[in-house]
Formats: structure tokens, C-alpha cells, sequence
């Protein structure tokens, strides 16, 4: 098979997990623990190839995307150490909303440390995106970049590039970018990654199994913390619209009466310096079962945030590869339905996985 040529705007510890997990999962003898398809179409993770990266740091820009990965204030598991130079350098990204003001109280250790290199143009993201032959682009900002995320958006659509959307900003659950993308037949991932055994999906699958087995959910909350840049940078309440809807919304929709707003609590709740990237979700759940008696369930997962990212988007990335190599654009519904929080349609689990199935096999156009 050809390489799947990806470039990615954010070099931080989502990034370092899928670029570990693409040179991982290259032993042929590995067991395939951890993913979901071994093979999507004939293409394995190792035909993944990183050809162009952008970020804002000092201790990343300018340097090998195999030494990226490892900087500061990275801190994910390290499953993979030897990555090979892969020849591409980080390039001085676009700031914009990338970095929250409160971000410059806390040591460099747990921060950004903004370039000091010009910023990059609009004109020079896009040059770089087709110089690099790239045929998708990733993206992994934090959260609440919301100006910037639609600038590597826009810069995707006039390079002529897929775009898979990782966070919660919504670009191809919006019916404009949408379109934007249909009209140009550029195929369109997003938005907001659901990580692979995640606080999201275990609260889908519970809320839905209520459904099933006839329990009137009343009221539930989950509750996130963690000591990623990620939850860092969500102390800034005000960076985090799109996030809890994109998280509320997820569970929301496997209800057949949606809770009052009062009676659901989603989101990231604070940070834990010393949890690194490990998330740990609280998750309450409060019910009636037959007869109107009460009920409740709590739940505690601890997980390693970005791993659990990865192994998701190296199946998002093959799925936009099937869609170049079959001529189709604009938004992927099945794919993306399964693979993120907050897609253009959302479908219960089971048959979002199906019809995912069914796009990989080739009996389903989108």
C-alpha cells in the first residue's frame, strides 16, 4: 500500500501517542492489542507517515517531529522511545486563541512556552501542506482554540487537504464548513475525539443500557481530573462551551427524553499536577428501576488520557484515506459517528459501529 501522508497542527501528547503507536504497531509479530482494525482497506498503521507539524512551543518548533514528541510539557506514557528521525521539522504555527492568559501563571514545566519565531501566515501553512504532499490534516489544539481551530480549518480547505477534527470546536458538525467541504469534495472527520475506553463512551453505554432495561435514568453527573496541559488549560471556565456540550450532548442524545439541564453535570472538573496524563472520571448515575424504587451507580475509571485518544484516530486517519482513494468529500457521517463526541448525526454505538463497518467494506458511501 501507499503511505498515508498526514500533517498535524499541535505536537502535544495526543500526538505523542499516535506517532509512538504508528511506529508500534509497525512489528508484524506484535499482537494488536489496543486496536480496533489491524487493517482498514489494506492499509496498517504503519503506513502512516507524519510528512508536516506545526506547533507554538520553543522547546518543539524547529526540532525533529521524533524529538517533538518527548518535549515539555508533554507528559504522556512513553510505550515506544525509539522513534526513528523522520526528517520533518516542527514549523512556527498560528497562536491566535491557542494559549489561555492564565496559562503563563504556572511553571514551564506544566505550560507553553510561546516561540519566539514569526508566526506563520496563513499563505505559509498552505504552502507547507502542499509542498509536504500531506493528504490530510490532524488537529490537535487545546481546547477552547476556537479562532484557531477554523484557521487550520480554512487553511485544510484551500490546500485542498482532509481535515479530521480532534476538539471541540464544532467544524464539521456545523452545516457551513459542512458544506464547504462537500462543495470542494474534501473529506471532513469531527468533531471532538471519543477516546477508545474513555469516560464518554462508558457513560454512553450506561445511559443506553438504562434505556434498555427499562431504568428511568433522573440524574448523573461525571466528574474529570487530570494534570495534562489539556486540563490546565480548562482551569479557564470560559474555554469550555463547546467542551461540555460536546461531552453532554454525547450522552444526551442515547436518551430517548433528554435530562433537564439541571439534572446532568459533564465535564472536566480540575487539576491535578501529579496525575500527569492520567484522567481519572467519577461518574454517578441515579435511577428508578420496577416499582419506582430508587437506585444508584458509581463508577471510578482511571486511564491514560492520550494513549486512549490514539487508538481511535489512527482508525479515523485510514477511514479518510478510504474516502481520498474513492473520490469522496465532504463530511464521513458513518465514521464519524463512532469515532467522535459530537458528529453532524449522532447514532446509538452499535449502530454507529455498523454502519462504520459497513464504510470500511465499501457498501456504505459515507
Amino acid at each position: 500500500m501507499t503511505k498515508i501522508k498526514i500533517a498535524i497542527a499541535g505536537i502535544g501528547n495526543c500526538a505523542s501517542s499516535l506517532i509512538q503507536g504508528i511506529e508500534y504497531y509497525k512489528a508484524e509479530d506484535r499482537e494488536p492489542i489496543g486496536l480496533m482494525h489491524r487493517e482498514i482497506g489494506g492499509y496498517k498503521p504503519g503506513d502512516i507517515e507524519v510528512v508536516a507539524a506545526f506547533d507554538i512551543d520553543a522547546r518543539k518548533v524547529g526540532k525533529d517531529v521524533s524529538e517533538a514528541i518527548f518535549a515539555p510539557p508533554n507528559c504522556t506514557a512513553v510505550f515506544c522511545p525509539d522513534i526513528p528521525s523522520t526528517g520533518v521539522k516542527v514549523k512556527m504555527g498560528r497562536v491566535l486563541d491557542g494559549v489561555s492568559e492564565h496559562m503563563k501563571n504556572y511553571d514551564e514545566n506544566y505550560t507553553f512556552v510561546v516561540s519566539k519565531e514569526k508566526e506563520a501566515t496563513k499563505e505559509d501553512i498552505v504552502n507547507e501542506l502542499k509542498k509536504s504532499g500531506a493528504e490530510m490534516l490532524l488537529n490537535y489544539l487545546p481546547v477552547g482554540s476556537e479562532e484557531a481551530a477554523r484557521f487550520y480549518a480554512e487553511c485544510a480547505l484551500e490546500a485542498g487537504v482532509a481535515f479530521i477534527n480532534n476538539m471541540p470546536v464544532f467544524i464539521a458538525s456545523d452545516p457551513e464548513w459542512a458544506k464547504r467541504f462537500e462543495e470542494k469534495n474534501i473529506p471532513i472527520i469531527g468533531d471532538d475525539i471519543k477516546a477508545q475506553l474513555g469516560a464518554t463512551i462508558t457513560h454512553r453505554v450506561l445511559a443506553d443500557l438504562f434505556e434498555k432495561r427499562g431504568v428511568k435514568l433522573e440524574r448523573t453527573y461525571q466528574l474529570n481530573t487530570g494534570g495534562n496541559t489539556d486540563f490546565l488549560n480548562m482551569l479557564n471556565r470560559d474555554r469550555l462551551a463547546s467542551k461540555r456540550e460536546s461531552k453532554t450532548e454525547a450522552v444526551q442524545s442515547v436518551l430517548s427524553r433528554k435530562l433537564e439541564n439541571y439534572n446532568i453535570h459533564i465535564g472536566p472538573s480540575d487539576y491535578v499536577a501529579w496525575q500527569k496524563d492520567n484522567k481519572v472520571c467519577f461518574l454517578r448515575m441515579e435511577g428508578k428501576l420496577f416499582g419506582d424504587v430508587p437506585m444508584n451507580l458509581e463508577l471510578r475509571l482511571s486511564v491514560e488520557d492520550s494513549p486512549n485518544s490514539g487508538g481511535v484516530v489512527i482508525d479515523a486517519i485510514r477511514c479518510c484515506k478510504l474516502a481520498l482513494d474513492r473520490g469522496i468529500g465532504g463530511v464521513l457521517y458513518s465514521p464519524a459517528s463512532y469515532f467522535m463526541k459530537h458528529p453532524a448525526i449522532q447514532y446509538p454505538d452499535d449502530e454507529a459501529y455498523r454502519r462504520t463497518e459497513e464504510f470500511i467494506a465499501g457498501t456504505r458511501e459515507r
